[in-house]
């Protein structure tokens, strides 16, 4: 049996950078699973995009309301390590296995049934309509595996190993990445399935995900001992793995249905302007996704050492965090800002689309800093199981996109822009706010020793 990694103890900077680096790379995985078929996808042409894209935002929910075992287990799981009391973590980890299975069933039966009428929304024309249908019921197993997935992570990053879900996300992606191209383009026996196909490839490929997981969680190689799928759910474990992840839970679901509505409303700007968020919103998870990496990392830490009583190791290694997310935030800024236009040109090929793609990554280049800093703050926050704070902090202004994305978009000036103009205000906001919040928090409740 393994053992689970000490972060109480030793380098701050390498207990960091240990967990952080697979983090960054499984988010990258997971960004990359949506950019290989948008990059497949994209050769179709803009309706294909559009018709993935939109389901896509469905998948995006999936796992906004997955963080409330992952985020949960994580927590639980991570401060009873640092306390060392095993047992516990092992009973978290089992009660957390067992509500993310029995949710995450419940989640894939919904989109399998109401698929058409969440596609209404979109207003599509029915040709468009149908194949975003017909991606969404295709890939509803694989966000069943996808929710699992993501608790089985967050019960390895709470014991302070982010290598094991980085190898298996890895080997999802390189499943996905061989079996997009036969089932889109139907190379060899393979009939062409188009969005159809790239629905069945990433549905195969987080089975496969799951499969590994499983092989390790369910049996004695486990740190905590081996786990069974379903475990009697016992009121006051389950509960507090609950509270303490829905905070996170919601404002991810809510920033999903934020997400959403800017997207029904740049859809009246036809196929052109949906392409451009959704393909924009994964060029931006570069940045996005490194810095969660970082704040995952920092949580897990922070998880760590507020169970031991550590609080200077938590206040240099907040410190730490943010700087290194700073400088990648501010290297996500130049690049946007310069090369918007031919990054966004490599995903597809009408011109309109570059244009408005181009202006989404351009003016978003201007928030990247601030983005970064909410993230790794949350991540600081939720470390000590304070996660209303951030999630708080999200919904209200995330939710503020919306009035002012109506109102921006009604200048002529501004038009589609508007939208994209109503996010980076957001972003801005957001990142100067929590890092305040947190620093009070932080004064208030760790005194320095």
């Amino acid at each position: 049996m393994t053992k689970t990694n000490d972060l109480t103890q030793g380098s701050i900077f390498r207990s960091l950078w240990v967990m952080a680096v697979p983090l960054i790379s499984a988010s990258f995985i997971q960004m990359a699973y949506s950019m290989t078929d948008m990059l497949w996808l994209g050769h179709l042409g803009s309706d294909a995009v559009a018709a993935a894209g939109a389901a896509g935002f469905f998948t995006w929910l999936c796992n906004a309301l997955s963080f409330m075992t992952k985020i949960g287990a994580e927590i639980t799981v991570s401060q009873s390590v640092g306390a060392k009391d095993t047992k516990r973590a092992a009973c978290y980890a089992g009660q957390a296995i067992t509500l993310s299975v029995i949710i995450g069933l419940v989640y894939a039966s919904f989109i399998i049934i109401s698929a058409p009428a969440l596609i209404n929304l979109f207003h599509f024309d029915a040709p468009i309509a149908e194949q975003s249908v017909n991606y969404m019921r295709i890939v509803a197993p694989g966000l069943f595996f996808q929710f699992n997935n993501n608790t089985f992570s967050g019960l390895y990053n709470g014991q302070g190993d982010s290598q094991t879900p980085f190898r298996a996300s890895a080997a999802g992606l390189v499943i996905n990445i061989l079996l997009d191209p036969l089932f889109i383009y139907g190379i060899g026996p393979f009939p062409a399935g188009g969005t159809a196909g790239a629905a069945i490839a990433t549905a195969l490929a987080q089975g496969v995900v799951f499969c590994i997981f499983s092989r390790r969680i369910f049996s004695q190689r486990f740190p905590l001992g081996r786990m069974r799928i379903l475990n009697r759910l016992k009121k006051d474990l389950a509960r507090r793995i609950i509270l303490l992840g829905l905070p996170v839970s919601m404002q991810n679901a809510l920033f999903s249905m934020f997400s959403l509505t800017l997207a029904t409303l740049a859809a009246q700007w036809g196929s052109v302007g949906v392409a451009a968020q959704s393909i924009g919103a994964q060029i931006e998870a570069i940045s996005w996704m490194t810095a969660a990496g970082f704040s995952t990392a920092l949580a897990a830490f922070t998880d760590q050492n507020y169970g031991a009583g550590n609080y200077q190791r938590i206040r240099t290694g907040y410190r730490l965090t943010l700087a290194i997310a700073g400088c990648i935030g501010l290297f996500a800024s130049i690049l946007f800002w310069t090369l918007n236009k031919e990054i966004f040109s490599l995903f597809v090929t009408e011109a309109d689309a570059i244009a408005a793609g181009g202006d989404y990554l351009k003016i978003l280049a201007l928030s990247q800093l601030f983005m970064v800093t909410e993230s790794v703050t949350a991540g600081a926050f939720n470390g000590t199981g304070h996660t209303t704070p951030p999630a708080l902090t999200g919904i209200i202004f995330t939710g503020a996109r919306i009035p002012m994305a109506f109102w921006l978009t009604t200048f002529p000036a501004l038009g589609l822009t508007g939208i994209w103009w109503s996010i980076t205000i957001s972003s801005i906001l957001k990142g100067t706010l929590l890092p305040v919040w947190y620093l009070y928090f932080q004064h208030r409740t760790m005194p320095a020793k």
